[in-house]
């Protein structure tokens, strides 16, 4: 790591870091958008943005992501600005996602319809792109459904914040679709094969497993939440306070407001269900995975055969597309992503899958809900030798490459050590040998300041990845 140079004048400091960047033209509300669809409110350091569609479980569209964009550009670059808040109006969802069905009907207009489509992922992709590399405390309330299009507004910011309402996924390959938002990104980077499980199955994380797993950094009720909102915009940082210092005031701010975990709630994801994701969806292409499934046994038998079945209800594209995807998007920088996305998301408009799941479980006032026409029509019919995948990640042709805002780029989360520890951070510790397990839990609780549940995630990695000697010291059992 080469030595950085010493800055004697903390203000000098503040200024080389906190330099404005290029930020190239952003979308502007039209005359034609929805007038109250998102709201803003200011109270001292803090802004609010509030999505006001709750009728709609407050589902983004265009004109909501034109007037969201302005405003966030216009509060990064204001000294009044502390602390961004974004979440939604209602008890029921903070964002349940893109209007996903306004676009398979947009589609079926033909070239300009698609036109069209394809001029709504680029702003929303800029805009979580923006959000992803924002230079000022980003704080999402992940208050009740939060999917899709949902997840690319909170996903990526330093801080979020799950409650007992707290509804996870990224159900895409239900549509015909893939997971998008960056989901490139931040699927592949959660722990072992979790985020391949969750992006092939769209299976749903629910209230304290949403902080179990990463997805958020922080479990409040939701009852909490507007006295934190009002406790936030007390905060007070001095000009020159780094990026890192904020967020640290912001860390213990959010933490005064933990009244506990849920005591009924286990980790879902953990023990030996986890190693079975482990086990499964590290494999690398469908058919080895639904193999894997097929031989599990024991206490993890029932539970294969049920993501066997919900494997075989989603679009067989969608799901080559994904693991695929999981595969590539490790590599990618966060703006690679969102570049290549869009190019996948293109693919994807003139699938027949993307038209047939939104219209069958989405657009169809039949009851039951259809069960949609896939083309190939199942996991199945698709033959080794098929690179069914292949298409969506070419880059040659299709629409232009989107241009983010910014220039701004990363390959790993820069703020991350504000999230759950990770597996990483406990092997680490177990390797040095020089440890016993009380001593690594203590040591990782305290690296923490003592967060709530902190030592809940600890104990359930010791658990399934090390072996406790009687002298109370642990060896990290490697991959078989």
């Amino acid at each position: 790591m080469p030595l950085r140079a010493k800055i004697i004048n903390p203000q000098v400091a503040a200024r080389a870091q906190m330099s404005t960047d290029t930020i190239r033209e952003v979308p502007k509300e039209l005359e034609t958008d929805e007038p109250n669809d998102v709201l803003f409110n200011n109270l001292y350091g803090l802004r609010t943005i509030e999505l006001n569609r709750p009728a709609k479980l407050n589902s983004l569209n265009a004109s909501m992501i034109r007037k969201i964009f302005p405003r966030l550009v216009e509060w990064e670059k204001s000294d009044m600005t502390n602390v961004v808040v974004m979440k939604g109006a209602g008890d029921k969802a903070f964002c349940a996602g893109g209007d996903v069905a306004a676009l398979a009907i947009q589609n079926k207009e033909g070239p300009e319809g698609y036109r069209k489509s394809m001029d709504y992922f680029s702003i929303e992709y800029q805009l979580d792109h923006y959000i992803a590399t924002y230079r000022k405390p980003y704080i999402a309330f992940m208050d009740g459904i939060t999917m899709g299009g949902g997840v690319g507004l909170s996903i990526h910011a330093p801080f979020r914040i799950a409650t007992e309402r707290t509804v996870f996924a990224m159900p895409e390959t239900t549509i015909g679709f893939y997971p998008d938002v960056g989901a490139s990104f931040f699927l592949p980077r959660m722990a072992g094969s979790v985020g391949t499980y969750l992006g092939l199955t769209s299976d749903r994380l629910t209230g304290a497993n949403v902080f179990y797993s990463g997805i958020a950094t922080h479990y409040l009720h939701s009852t909490s939440l507007p006295s934190l909102e009002s406790r936030l915009a007390e905060l007070r940082f001095k000009d020159y306070d780094t990026m890192e210092e904020r967020l640290a005031v912001i860390e213990m701010t959010i933490e005064e407001y933990a009244t506990g975990l849920p005591s009924g709630e286990p980790i879902l994801l953990g023990g030996e269900l986890r190693k079975a994701i482990d086990r499964c969806f590290s494999k690398d292409n469908v058919a080895d995975i639904i193999a894997a499934l097929k031989e599990e046994e024991g206490p993890t038998k029932e539970w294969a055969e049920k993501t066997l079945a919900t494997l075989h209800q989603r679009s067989p594209t969608s799901v080559h597309v994904t693991l695929r995807q999981m595969r590539e998007g490790r590599k990618w920088s966060i703006t690679e992503t969102y570049e290549r996305e869009h190019k996948m998301s293109a693919k994807f408009m003139r699938h027949p899958d993307f038209a047939e799941g939104v219209t069958a479980l989405l657009i169809s006032k039949e009851k039951p809900k259809p069960k949609p026409k896939w083309q190939p029509a199942s996991l199945e019919d698709i033959q080794p030798g098929d690179d069914i995948a292949e298409p969506f990640f070419q880059t040659a042709g299709g629409p232009p490459t989107v241009q983010m805002v910014t220039d701004r780029d990363y390959s790993e989360y820069p703020y991350q050590s504000f999230g759950v520890p990770t597996e990483q951070d406990v092997e680490a510790l177990v390797r040095e040998g020089l440890w016993t397990r009380d001593e690594i839990l203590e040591q990782i609780i305290r690296k923490k300041n003592g967060r709530q549940g902190i030592s809940t995630i600890v104990d359930e990695i010791l658990d399934r990845k090390t072996i406790l000697y009687e002298n109370g010291k642990v060896e990290w059992m490697d991959e078989a």
